[in-house]
């Protein structure tokens, strides 16, 4: 409900192993910020794209997605021959062959050590907003529609960073808790 979407392309090298990389949701903390460091340490090359909330309410969550998958992978040190995309859609307006795979944080470390680079990325942004907006606790929920979270909306309001057009911030729903 808060914050920017933000997208990792990670290329890495064929021989490297990093232990301990999995779905970024399954890794505490400590263990993804580990192992952030070593992943950006040890990938041939890797590029981050960041969507702002703005632009999410301007052109919808999915196209903001692509927008910032695409902005990664143009940070790219060298064009991938096949990008294995998270989820179930190809990315549009990306000429490179690519292979879509559904839970792909679990079955491919290039995207697991993506969504590691991702998430870490993205709880670092929340912390900044945190102590840019107090009142919400950022630092705790990082922006999900969490119960101390919406009723920090109901008390405070929206702030910039609030995704307008998700509900409940779209509609009367945040007057209803």
């Amino acid at each position: 409900m808060a914050g920017p979407v933000v997208a990792v392309a990670v290329i890495l090298p064929q021989d490297i192993i990093i232990d301990g990389v999995n779905d970024s949701k399954k890794l505490t903390e400590k263990k993804r910020n580990i192992l952030f460091e070593e992943i950006k340490q040890k990938a041939f090359s890797y590029g981050i794209g960041i969507v702002d909330s703005k632009t999410i309410d301007d052109i919808n969550i999915l196209q903001a997605t692509f927008l910032a998958m695409r902005k990664a992978i143009e940070q790219l040190s060298e064009t991938p021959n096949l990008i294995l995309v998270d989820g179930n859609h190809i990315i549009p307006n990306i000429k490179t062959n690519q292979q879509p795979i559904v839970s792909g944080d679990a079955k491919s470390a290039c995207i697991a050590c993506a969504s590691i680079l991702a998430k870490v990325t993205r709880d670092n942004i929340m912390y900044e907003y945190a102590e840019l907006y107090p009142q919400y606790d950022f630092q705790k929920h990082k922006g999900y529609g969490t119960k101390a979270h919406l009723e920090a909306i109901k008390k405070f309001g929206h702030c910039p960073i609030h995704r307008m057009s998700f509900a409940p911030l779209n509609s009367k729903q945040i007057e209803l808790l």
